[in-house]
Order: C-alpha cells, then sequence, then structure tokens
C-alpha cells in the first residue's frame, strides 16, 4: 500500500490536458493507495461550493468515485481557499487544517500548501490575511456566480501581473519560518506545494527534510510514500 501527494494542479477549462492528466493518475496510480492528499491549488480558482459548472462537477464526481476505495484529502491553496462543507459532502474529501501534522508511517510529517511560508512577500501577506477572514468570504459567497467567476478572473490577472513585477526569492518560503514551523510541531519532515519549484531539500542544520510538489503544467508532479521509501516522481503530460 501507498500514500500519495499531489498540488498545484490549478484545474481550469482552458487546460483541458490537464484534467485529463489527473483522471489518467486516478485510473493508474490508485488502485493500490490508502489515501491521497492534495495540497491545495486544486483548481485555479474555486469560487464557492454551489459552483455548477461542468468541470467542477465532473471533478467532484470522480472523487467522490476515489473516496469509496481510497480517503481523500484536501487542502485549501491561495487559488481555492473557499471550499466548505458541500464540497466535502459531494467528494468525500476531508477538508485539512493547514499546516496539518500526520503519521506518514511512523514517521511525523508536517503537511503545508505552502503560501504562508513565503513571508517575505509582504503584498500577498497582507492579500492573504484579508481573504481568510470569514467575513471577507462571506461578503464575497454572497455574490452571484456571474460575479464571482468575474471577480476570479480579475483576481488570477492581477496576481500574474503582480508575480511578473517580483523578484524571485521573495516568492519562494523564508528559511526561518520552515524552521519556526518544524520546531513548533517537533517534527523533521515538510511536504509542501505553492511555489512551483519541486525538491528535495536537506536541512542540515535541522536534521530535516523539506519536500516540494511541483505544479502540473508540461508535466505532472506527485510524492509516493510506502513504509520502505518516499520518492517524488514526475512525467510528461501529452499535448
Amino acid at each position: 500500500m501507498s500514500t500519495l501527494f499531489i498540488s498545484d494542479l490549478h484545474l481550469d477549462s482552458s487546460r483541458p490536458q490537464v484534467t485529463q492528466a489527473f483522471y489518467r493518475f486516478l485510473d493508474e496510480r490508485t488502485d493500490n493507495t490508502e489515501a491521497l492528499y492534495i495540497l491545495g491549488d486544486f483548481f485555479e480558482a474555486w469560487i464557492g461550493d454551489d459552483d455548477d459548472a461542468e468541470l467542477c462537477l465532473e471533478v467532484k464526481a470522480r472523487l467522490k468515485s476515489l473516496s469509496q476505495q481510497t480517503q481523500v484529502y484536501i487542502m485549501h491553496g491561495n487559488r481555492d481557499f473557499l471550499y466548505g462543507p458541500k464540497f466535502c459532502q459531494d467528494t468525500g474529501a476531508t477538508l485539512l487544517n493547514d499546516p496539518c501534522l500526520i503519521d506518514l508511517y511512523g514517521i511525523p510529517t508536517l503537511l503545508m500548501h505552502g503560501d504562508s511560508l513565503c513571508t517575505d512577500d509582504q503584498e500577498y501577506m497582507a492579500f492573504r490575511q484579508q481573504a481568510r477572514s470569514p467575513q471577507w468570504q462571506q461578503q464575497l459567497l454572497s455574490q452571484p456566480l456571474i460575479a464571482r467567476r468575474a471577480l476570479a478572473a480579475q483576481l488570477r490577472q492581477q496576481s500574474k501581473s503582480m508575480s511578473a513585477l517580483k523578484a524571485e526569492d521573495i516568492m519562494d518560503v523564508n528559511a526561518s519560518e520552515v524552521a519556526s514551523q518544524l520546531n513548533t510541531h517537533n517534527c523533521h519532515r515538510l511536504i509542501h506545494g505553492h511555489t512551483h519549484r519541486p525538491a528535495r531539500h536537506k536541512l542540515a542544520e535541522l536534521n530535516a527534510e523539506r519536500i516540494v510538489l511541483g505544479d502540473w503544467h508540461d508535466k505532472a508532479w506527485c510524492i509516493e510514500a510506502t513504509e520502505q521509501d518516499l520518492k517524488l516522481q514526475h512525467w510528461q503530460i501529452a499535448p
């Protein structure tokens, strides 16, 4: 048996090849899997559990089918922080806190989306605090779907424009914040996504490891963990 971790698929109707790659992943990789963890930014944008777009309904149905045989866990990302109880009901998934500490085959492992580690990006951190406010979210969800779709498109465009102007290191994790999270949770392994910089980082001074999942663009990325091993894997997505 194995446990799988994915992140940053950014599912969107404009990128059907990624959606199809995800479906193939479910068909080919989950037969012997006891749990699938989705660590945020599963969708390019999630505008509410009442979204009736074809892609949303189709993906939820696939997750619901998977949940009949495999535990499915999902975490909010910076693009899909509006998952609520209905999403969990429709998919059979369990919503995780961020951060979340799990026992992964006897090894305490901290799971995060990763955006909260990027503390050098003060502009984004201010937006994150606002977007996670229950009052802000309630006000957003009270708007009709058409208005939420327009706002999501506007925010995506703003995010792209802002990212293009920022230094690369500002958008990466802050080493002190990584150390703080590991020390707070008394563990020596961290798995996260968000930065789109897949790698395994040995943190010698902490006797720890930070493993970063990649985004699904031209390649698909996952972590496969078993009792014997943990592997960061990738494969090409068909055009």
